[in-house]
């Protein structure tokens, strides 16, 4: 599938905005004015969380979310399509807590409700993003578009790409096909569903690839809120030892995803430690630091993939630390057993595209 998106027409548009404001009917979040066209066109709520998009370089040199989500469609091209800006939150997502991911993820499934919106955008910071779209697909069925957005480049930066990148995401989720495919990203030209994204690049405007999508990227329904799961990630390297996994057991974490060497290989000292983490009922899930490919448990020695699997762990093989900590924590907030967290992983596996 030809992942990248076309540039919205500019051509024969025109919106305007209204100074009243249309009151949303969720207790959370302002509502802003509506910005809507003279005739009747598909309206899209568009969610403001902060991020690279909303933020201006100040007299210091340091970036910040400055900028409201009503302000930042004023940056949009003419278009034929009704704009409810909603004003969640304004943070760098770098300092997002699962809490406010959750909050995000509440306000997508209000918006799921209404009957009046065609389409939900969300603006995010891309340091988080890949977390937050996947939480928002795991929790909720859609019935309508729902696609994040962000930028690279801040507001007032002379390569801004926000803009652009808002434009093409309103676009997308006027296409009511678009709900099919699951929480989408808008990002540099590409449309790529949240499902096995990571961040590549740090410095480019085309910023997300995916590691490993899947045939038919599952919708788990785990709608039960997971702000006070503690999943811990842990990274191991050539020689470390077990003292970041004690830690998080004695930091009472619901579970551990490890991001791990190569195709999810570790030590003999790691090893040991996922049996002591299984046996006082912690899950471990093992992930890695390479971003793409499919991650297969074959090596032993001591420590490798097969190795940690014979003590317990279970294997992520198509998501990257920060998704695999997401999918561990909605399970583990759900209530899922360890035979349940085993089988959802070992499902991903045989449903990924070779």
């Amino acid at each position: 599938m030809d992942d990248r998106f076309p540039r919205p027409d500019r051509a024969g548009f025109g919106y305007r905005l209204v100074s009243a404001a249309r009151p949303h009917p969720s207790a959370g979040g302002r509502a802003g004015p509506v910005v809507t066209a003279a005739n009747a066109n598909p309206l899209v709520a568009v969610i403001a969380t902060g991020g690279t998009i909303a933020s201006e370089r100040a007299g210091n040199g340091a970036s910040a979310p400055s900028l409201t989500g009503e302000s930042l469609l004023a940056f949009l091209p003419d278009m034929p399509i009704d704009l409810r800006p909603i004003e969640l939150m304004a943070k760098d997502s770098a300092s997002l807590t699962l809490a406010d991911m959750q909050d995000i993820s509440d306000k997508v499934g209000e918006l799921l409700d209404d009957a009046a919106v065609s389409g939900i955008v969300i603006l995010h910071g891309t340091d988080a993003m890949e977390e937050t779209a996947l939480l928002v697909h795991l929790q909720h069925g859609l019935n309508k578009p729902v696609v994040f957005t962000g930028a690279q480049f801040t507001a007032d930066h002379p390569k801004a790409d926000g803009p652009a990148n808002l434009a093409a995401a309103v676009t997308a989720v006027t296409d009511p096909v678009n709900a099919a495919r699951g929480v989408l990203v808008c990002f540099g030209g590409r449309l790529l569903p949240a499902w096995g994204l990571y961040k590549h690049s740090s410095d480019v405007a085309d910023a997300f690839r995916q590691s490993r999508p899947l045939e038919n990227p599952p919708s788990m329904r785990l709608a039960a809120a997971l702000d006070s799961v503690r999943i811990d990630v842990v990274a191991i390297y050539p020689g470390c030892d077990s003292v970041h996994v004690d830690a998080s057991l004695r930091a009472d974490a619901h579970g551990i995803v490890l991001a791990a060497l190569g195709s999810g290989n570790a030590n003999p000292r790691l090893v040991e430690a996922v049996r002591r983490c299984v046996d006082v009922g912690v899950p471990v899930v093992v992930s890695s630091r390479v971003p793409d490919g499919l991650l297969v448990s074959s090596y032993g020695g001591g420590g490798g993939g097969h190795d940690l699997a014979d003590a317990g762990a279970v294997h992520s093989s198509t998501l990257r630390p920060g998704q695999a900590r997401i999918v561990l924590a909605a399970l583990i907030a759900s209530g899922a057993s360890a035979e349940l967290v085993e089988q959802a992983f070992a499902d991903f596996a045989a449903n990924a595209i070779p």
